[in-house]
């Protein structure tokens, strides 16, 4: 008698997922710790963040939250940001003017709920936070962008801020790397700089990279 196969929902619901299925079938077991978003019904599977990018996103949530709040924004960690039940993506940071009015909404926030995406640069999806999702995020009009990259072994910090202009596309408003200071009056007052933390004997280990740092 031939066995039957196994069942895998990552491989039987290839294209076709929903935030159904993702809700009753994600994480999976073998890979409870894997970050998973989806395009047009195909997942797209990546590794927990690294340590330095799980930092600064962290530390850029403690920076950003007293001014966002300020003007009656809410800022947050990861979470579902769904352009359709057949798409979504989870950036490091979401800055939203509207705060989930359901169960539903808050595991599934929708794309009209933010005001900024934020996405840290990994080297396992660098084409996405570069290309497919300011794309797809300037396509839904969410109203602002912020890229950072930390590149540890340069010690090196990079912040550009976006925001749409007249063609619904992402033009730079504000951009810093190097130590230089970002300063941007919209979506909130912004002010961040980068410093080394690898003087200090009780903070960040040596060797680690520049973070992103506030003013004052």
């Amino acid at each position: 008698m031939a066995m039957s196969e196994r069942f895998d929902p990552l491989y039987d619901f290839d294209g076709v997922w929903t935030t159904g299925l993702a809700d009753r079938y994600l994480p999976p077991r073998d890979v409870p710790d894997a970050r998973f978003e989806c395009v047009d019904g195909t997942l797209v599977m990546t590794p927990a963040e690294a340590g330095a990018n799980s930092f600064g996103e962290a530390k850029l949530i403690r920076l950003l939250g007293p001014a966002a709040e300020a003007a009656n924004l809410y800022v947050y960690g990861q979470l579902n940001l769904t352009f359709n039940p057949r798409s979504w993506i989870q950036p490091d940071v979401t800055v939203l003017h509207t705060v989930p009015k359901t169960d539903d909404e808050d595991r599934w926030v929708p794309v009209r709920y933010c005001t900024m995406a934020v996405e840290f640069v990994s080297p396992a999806s660098r084409q996405q936070d570069f290309l497919d999702k300011p794309r797809r995020c300037a396509e839904a009009g969410v109203p602002y962008f912020m890229r950072v990259e930390i590149v540890r072994r340069l010690r090196h910090v990079s912040v550009e801020l976006f925001s749409l202009d007249d063609w619904s596309a992402y033009a730079t408003v504000a951009k810093a790397q190097g130590g230089r200071r970002l300063r941007a009056d919209m979506p909130f007052p912004i002010d961040l700089i980068q410093r080394s933390c690898c003087r200090s004997r009780h903070g960040t280990p040596r060797g680690a990279p520049s973070l992103i740092s506030r003013e004052g």
